[in-house]
């Protein structure tokens, strides 16, 4: 059964984009992410109860909620970009480059955590870093120049911002268990967005947002949770050294949704550079 859910936080994680994507037709992305939020947070503190960790939280220690709270931030700036360069950009382009958010991370962890890569690994953060420029095309650079802002301004920041959360909650979760510290990390996420809300004064967008776009971000929302869900009862029962590599192939499963619900197609420079993401992500779990 392990397997099962493994491919099933696959699928879940490549629909979670794609609904989204559906959902911010209309809707402001700012707004989205925090609509959308709420219902990623009863998943989180779902499997804080399931975990049994909720009476642990008292025992967590101030530089520890700090960093967490740092880390919800970095993940809250993060999923602001992410969705704003979905609703500028094409599926197929944004979750690559977003996904790049593993080389940052491994180079700042090499800087600040001291940790080091093996030779395969190394390998496969250039394969990476390589695919990512192959999935940039001239013409997104061109308009980012010209316009001061594009999708790829906003994938270029979820990848940075996400690998910020990697590097703090990699110190905050020292000493919380993971799904509590996840759930946490989402609290501060979902005060994040909507403060962001209120700042931008789109608060009157709320009540603008359709029954159509509202339904498929919630429906985002319940994937994101239900990927969650999936991947930790993977990891509970299988091997993590499959289950992983698995869970990356969400990658895939957008790519094809994109394609199915979009009509979204890659240049075959796009597609070399999608194969060398891919490739690189299965030599770094080795």
């Amino acid at each position: 059964m392990w397997l099962l859910f493994a491919v099933g936080s696959a699928v879940f994680a490549g629909l979670t984009s794609i609904l989204a994507k559906c959902g911010l037709k209309d809707v402001d992305s700012t707004v989205a992410t925090a609509l959308r939020t709420i219902v990623v947070l009863v998943f989180a503190w779902i499997m804080v109860v399931f975990s049994g960790s909720m009476s642990t939280i008292q025992d967590i220690e101030g530089e520890t909620w700090l960093f967490l709270i740092l880390s919800g931030l970095a993940t809250g700036a993060s999923w602001l970009c992410y969705f704003k360069a979905l609703q500028l950009g094409n599926v197929n382009k944004v979750v690559p480059i977003d996904k790049s958010s593993t080389v940052i991370t491994i180079i700042l962890a090499a800087i600040l955590l001291g940790e080091w890569l093996s030779i395969p690994g190394a390998i496969g953060t250039v394969l990476i870093g390589i695919g990512t420029l192959l999935m940039i095309e001239k013409k997104d650079v061109e308009d980012m120049s010209e316009k001061g802002s594009s999708w790829l301004f906003f994938a270029v920041g979820s990848a940075v911002f996400a690998a910020l959360t990697a590097i703090l909650g990699k110190v905050g979760i020292e000493g919380v268990e993971s799904n509590l510290g996840t759930a946490i990390r989402t609290v501060v996420v979902l005060a994040m967005s909507w403060l962001m809300m209120f700042l931008m004064h789109k608060r009157s967008e709320i009540g603008k947002v359709g029954r159509r776009d509202a339904g498929f971000l919630v429906l985002s929302g319940i994937a994101t949770g239900a990927s969650w869900l999936c991947f930790f009862r993977a990891l509970q029962e299988g091997p993590a050294s499959v289950v992983v590599p698995i869970d990356k192939l969400s990658i895939l499963v957008t790519i094809v949704f994109s394609f199915i619900v979009f009509r979204e197609t890659l240049t075959r420079k796009a597609a070399v550079g999608l194969v060398g993401i891919i490739a690189g992500t299965m030599l770094m779990l080795l």
